[in-house]
């Protein structure tokens, strides 16, 4: 496998920090000498590309430090804590890793994550991240259209949905052991939602190649809903006819719906929606339908009673 995690690699492998995050240097310092260096798979694929930029639909925003995005986190197959993932993940073992793909489809089949990112052209697209206790992220996530890879298998006329499925091992993942949900973490999208342009598959962030705390190696980013929607360490897509019932879905039905989309205007059973904290900040703002991408949403709800399918 070409990916390399930072645990795996030795002084020599790598370059000071602050020189791996200046693209300029990279530019300058040529394919040939990174090669030499042995960086991991994502660092050579952006030095052939020479730099990657910003893709459609990012914001302008502040970022949010990377220390924060990748130490507070939701990931309760390590635990239940936000620090508990970036605490435990370090059991993820993310290579070989092999995603498979069936159901209503022409072309199923198994493919490894190595000739998942050999077929797709990698940018950035820096995405609002809007959780549904109330905190928001603005995060440089790296990846590529979720509709790509969609396509690559040929779902036929009865593919209505897409669902998808996190790695079940209890022993790399001991938030498991315990019955907080009914495993494995199962997610789903209803295809023109997986198709629009914003939904897309993440193998890295700032820069960088995923961080196990993060959804390693592979990962879904839906940035119009809520952050538990974009599941994480993929490991199975299935092509349905009928929508798939989510994991918060089956755990609490009455607090957490299918669509989950961000919509201040239907409050949580438990507390309100109109208000979110972003990381970094004392106060509070607004928060935006669909966590500010209701350009690029709103078609695909037209006639929907958004507080029936929440």
């Amino acid at each position: 496998m070409l990916i390399r995690k930072a645990a795996d690699l030795t002084e020599a492998d790598v370059t000071p920090y602050e020189l791996y995050r200046e693209r300029r240097h990279f530019i300058k310092a040529g394919v040939a000498a990174t090669a030499a260096l042995g960086f991991p798979w994502l660092a050579q694929a952006k030095l052939a590309l020479g730099k990657v930029k910003p893709g459609r639909f990012s914001t302008d925003e502040e970022k949010t430090p990377y220390k924060d995005v990748t130490t507070y986190n939701n990931f309760y197959e390590f635990g239940t804590s936000k620090s508990d993932p970036a605490i435990r993940a370090g059991s993820l073992v993310t290579e070989p890793w092999t995603v498979s793909v069936g159901g209503q489809c022409d072309k199923p089949g198994s493919i490894g994550i190595e000739d998942i990112l050999k077929g797709h052209a990698l940018e950035e697209r820096i995405y609002r991240l809007r959780c549904v206790e109330g905190w928001s992220m603005v995060i440089p996530w790296v990846g590529f259209p979720l509709a790509d890879f969609i396509k690559r298998f040929q779902p036929n006329s009865k593919a209505k949905f897409v669902e998808f499925e996190t790695l079940e091992d209890k022993q790399m993942m001991p938030g498991q052991r315990r019955r907080v949900l009914d495993w494995p973490y199962v997610e789903g999208l209803r295809m023109d939602e997986a198709m629009n342009p914003l939904a897309i598959l993440a193998v890295g962030l700032y820069g960088e190649v995923l961080p196990n705390q993060n959804g390693a190696p592979i990962r879904l980013v839906v940035p119009w809903k809520y952050g538990f929607k974009s599941i994480k360490s993929i490991v199975k897509v299935t092509f349905r006819e009928t929508q798939p019932v989510s994991s918060w879905e089956k755990a609490a039905p009455n607090e957490y719906g299918f669509y989950s989309n961000v919509n201040p205007n239907v409050d949580h059973p438990r507390w309100s929606q109109r208000r979110e904290r972003r990381i970094g900040e004392f106060g509070k703002r607004k928060t935006l339908m669909f966590n500010g991408y209701e350009e690029q949403v709103a078609s695909l709800y037209t006639g929907m009673d958004l507080k029936k399918y929440f």
